[in-house]
């Protein structure tokens, strides 16, 4: 009976996640969906990936559309018995973003039942958990991938708690397995590699316990065995996407340097320190875990646009020479966000109560939790610190295996948000029901913590201007008194606001603690009171970077790159800013569109209006020199910085030619302006002369100084054969090659000439799965300058094909499904054991 009664809540609370997660989504009852800048930019860079899958119902692992071509691993490709992504797909049935806070708090109840066997405190957690404000600003910017591996955080961590702590070992495997493979089809390594720094606490925790005989090794010798199996199978389910990936990730920025240059040594591994530690979370910005507009909230708050409108006013009437504005135009950066990072899009608050509960939890906690918590909490808020605590930094990029692959340190608080609401709870359910706590020993602590927390709010909002400045050094320097004092001021009123409300929602946690203990207030009156006012600190918080404004209807969602300005875009652009990117641009737009209609042909677009290297407009239309992604090749992203950076105007064409840009796009996105290249190099070409560069560096550099249409720069190694055969080129004025068939993963084209020939394709490089055919027999090709690839062509008539048919695909299907099967096969042994042994513990009790 108390089962069935327990069964009834669990389902009930389910209920509420959807009614929670729905509530906060309301316009996707009207059909509204979410407008996220990085899936706009997902659905240009990946038109010709999904216009191929749509056409051939099948997949194309490589797709020109961006940086002259990349494999399609990070843009959303798909695998043959993938069926660990259909359970995921299956999981995210809701709409978007209802699936994500929907299992975002089912996955911690789930967590919460684990470790504390008692649905209200599940529950209660749930609701910190799902509702931690970082969470809705990566929603709202389009980081889809990323919360959807923070779903599976909680989950993942029940299964392995279940084998440490609660001895399932069945149960536990199941769980592990099933959330570790989830975790990773969810295809952000990042956060997953976080979340396992965190575990490492949970292991040395374990160890401790033994050695300190609080558990027996051998229990502690097979539970690690059982997560250890538990993690290599949800791995192995999904090998085609770790063996793909890993294979790419050596071609790209966050694998091995090729220059030698004044930052990076060739043969380094990883991204250079400064990209890697950009966005480095201040020490005092830590504090906005507990206050969210500790240092002015996001780069853009609700507040920003009226504060930027005074600002002009004031300047206006105070500024009467252009030095001037230039010197406070040097300042500028954010009206609001004050902090250490470039900008941001809003603070990882955690919440008031959230925060002060985990303090608590830190004391009331059992060691067996408390200690590993502490221990993973502490390195994620040091390592978040970022460029602002570099020894540890320094030690973790040079000795801690691919911890120098991730950039943005800010983002390992997500750590935090997984165990400061699991401490919380922790802590709240010892408080209540734990009678080895004397009531004295919860009055000192409840005292202290709730002393302290609330004294350190008061002298912030006292003497909180004066302590924490609210300017940056820049703005000091730059900006006029009469600026300074009223930009200090309003930020001061933001925090005044947020630091008054968490004095507040604190001072009536402790106070329904205190009364409970005192027996003057119910337990579960006291646990609704937390809920109800932690929900509303932070559902109201949430609103201010994931609200109503963040929808539009569903056809700006799908088609985001408008070619037509109409009276209903202009209205609803008017009536939402989100969309005001779609009207500016549809000029640009139709401008792509017409061009790709006209010339059908394949080649590059050069856009110089949208920012070249941060947009996917131009290839939503067409293949583009640029784009958007943040896994480039490495060589391709060498050729950006060396010759893009600084728009030389000899060199930067040569460039372009090299790469095929047949059009330019320049002008201003009212009046775009279309420039055909008739000096691009095309599709392929001969060349007569072959120059051997002794370096990488040589080569990139000799590449913008030759005319790559007549000489190809080859470096060392793939040279030998020029300097061993002196015959290996023989001019021929007749000689051509062109290019016949176009499809991303498969061009042919057809050649003729009279001598031996060196082709040189303008298709970039990649060492993996690209396969190339002369009369359809196999044959080498080779790096040609710095980027492209190359092949001996034998003189007379031939058919060329290139045809990209990477083996890691079929080697991975294979693993992926043994693993899967492994994963049924020891699970359903695991059930049937498990009942056996439950049948003859029944039948020993009959006798």
């Amino acid at each position: 009976m108390a089962k069935n009664k327990n069964l009834i809540y669990i389902a009930i609370s389910l209920v509420v996640f959807i009614v929670l997660a729905f509530l906060y989504s309301t316009p996707v009852f009207t059909g509204k969906q979410l407008f996220q800048h990085d899936i706009v930019q997902y659905r240009g860079g990946a038109k010709e990936l999904l216009d191929y899958r749509a056409n051939n119902d099948k997949e194309t692992y490589w797709s020109d559309s961006m940086f002259g071509g990349m494999p399609t691993y990070q843009m959303g490709s798909q695998f043959k018995g993938d069926i660990i992504k259909k359970i995921d797909s299956n999981l995210n049935f809701l709409p978007r973003p209802v699936n994500y806070l929907f299992l975002l708090f089912a996955g911690f109840f789930l967590l919460g039942m684990v470790v504390v066997r008692n649905w209200k405190y599940a529950l209660l957690g749930a609701t910190f958990f799902g509702l931690s404000t970082y969470f809705y600003i990566i929603i709202a910017a389009g980081h889809n991938g990323k919360v959807n591996t923070i779903e599976y955080f909680a989950p993942l961590l029940a299964g392995i708690l279940l084998v440490y702590i609660r001895k399932k070992y069945i149960t536990g495997f199941i769980v592990t397995t099933l959330f570790m493979g989830l975790q990773i089809a969810a295809n952000h390594p990042q956060m997953t590699y976080y979340l396992f720094l965190a575990l490492g606490f949970l292991f040395i925790s374990e160890l401790v316990r033994v050695i300190k005989k609080k558990t027996s090794m051998k229990h502690f010798i097979v539970s690690s065995a059982i997560i250890a199996v538990s993690c290599i199978i949800g791995v192995g389910m999904n090998s085609q996407r770790i063996m793909a990936n890993s294979e790419y990730i050596k071609e790209t920025v966050r694998g091995k340097q090729i220059l030698n240059t004044e930052n990076h040594t060739a043969g380094k591994s990883g991204m250079d320190k400064e990209s890697m530690l950009m966005w480095s979370y201040g020490r005092l910005e830590t504090l906005n875990l507990f206050i969210p507009r500790l240092m002015g909230g996001g780069s853009q708050e609700p507040e920003a646009k009226e504060i930027m409108n005074h600002i002009q006013e004031m300047i206006q009437e105070n500024v009467s020479s252009q030095a001037e504005m230039d010197r406070i135009s040097k300042g500028f950066a954010s009206v609001t966000y004050w902090g250490d990072q470039p900008g941001t899009s809003g603070p990882a608050y955690q919440g008031a109560i959230v925060c002060f509960l985990a303090i608590l939890g830190f004391f009331f906690a059992g060691k067996k939790y408390r200690y590993w918590i502490l221990g993973a909490s502490i390195l994620t808020i040091l390592l978040a610190w970022g460029s602002n605590f570099m020894p540890l930094s320094d030690f973790f990029i040079d000795y801690v295996p691919f911890y120098n692959k991730f950039r943005a340190p800010s983002s390992i608080l997500v750590i935090v948000e997984l165990l400061f609401p699991l401490i919380a709870i922790i802590g709240l359910y010892k408080f209540f029901t734990d009678e080895k706590l004397t009531e004295e020993y919860k009055k000192k602590i409840l005292f202290y913590v709730s002393g302290g927390t609330l004294g350190l709010l008061l002298i912030l909002l006292i003497f909180g201007k004066s302590i924490l400045g609210f300017a940056t050094d820049n703005e000091k320097l730059y900006f006029p008194p009469f600026l300074l004092d009223y930009l200090v001021d309003e930020r001061f009123k933001l925090f005044k606001v947020d630091a008054l409300k968490a004095f507040i929602y604190v001072a009536i946690a402790a106070l329904a603690l205190f009364l409970t203990m005192k027996k003057k207030l119910n337990q579960n009156i006291a646990l609704v009171i937390i809920g109800v006012v932690s929900l509303f600190d932070l559902w109201t918080v949430n609103k201010r970077y994931l609200n109503d404004d963040n929808y539009v209807d569903k056809v700006f969602a799908e088609n985001p790159f408008q070619t037509e300005s109409s009276d209903l875009l202009a209205e609803k652009v008017q009536a939402n800013p989100n969309l005001g990117s779609i009207l500016a641009n549809v000029n640009v737009n139709k401008t792509l569109e017409t061009i790709a209609e006209k010339d059908k042909t394949h080649y590059r677009i050069f856009n110089n209006i949208l920012g070249t290297f941060s947009e996917t407009n131009t290839s939503y239309f067409k293949s583009s020199i640029g784009g958007y992604h943040a896994v480039k090749l490495r060589r391709y992203d060498d050729v950006i910085n060396e010759y893009f950076q600084i728009m030389d105007s000899v060199k930067v064409p040569n460039m372009l030619n090299l790469l095929n840009a047949k059009y330019w796009v320049v002008g201003g996105p009212e009046k775009p302006q279309v420039i055909p290249n008739t000096k691009a190099n095309g599709n392929a070409w001969f060349v007569s002369e072959v120059k051997v560069a002794n370096t990488p560096n040589e080569e990139l550099k000799l590449i913008g100084e030759v005319d790559t249409k007549k000489i190809a720069i080859i470096g060392k190694e793939d040279g030998k054969p020029f300097l061993e055969r002196d015959k290996f080129i023989l001019p021929d004025s007749t000689a051509f090659i062109n290019l016949t068939k176009y499809q991303p993963n498969e061009l042919e084209f057809k050649s003729k000439s009279k001598t031996p020939q060196l082709a040189v394709f303008s298709e970039i490089y990649y060492p993996h799965g690209w396969k190339m055919f002369i009369d359809e027999k196999e044959v080498p090709y080779i790096k040609a300058d710095y980027l492209l690839r190359a092949v001996q062509v034998p003189a007379g008539e031939h058919h060329i094909r290139m045809v990209f048919e990477p083996e890691v695909i079929e080697k991975g299907k294979w693993i992926s499904l043994f693993c899967f099967g492994l994963f049924i096969a020891l699970s359903a042994f695991g059930i049937f054991w498990m009942n056996k042994k439950k049948k003859e513990a029944l039948t020993e009790e009959k006798v």
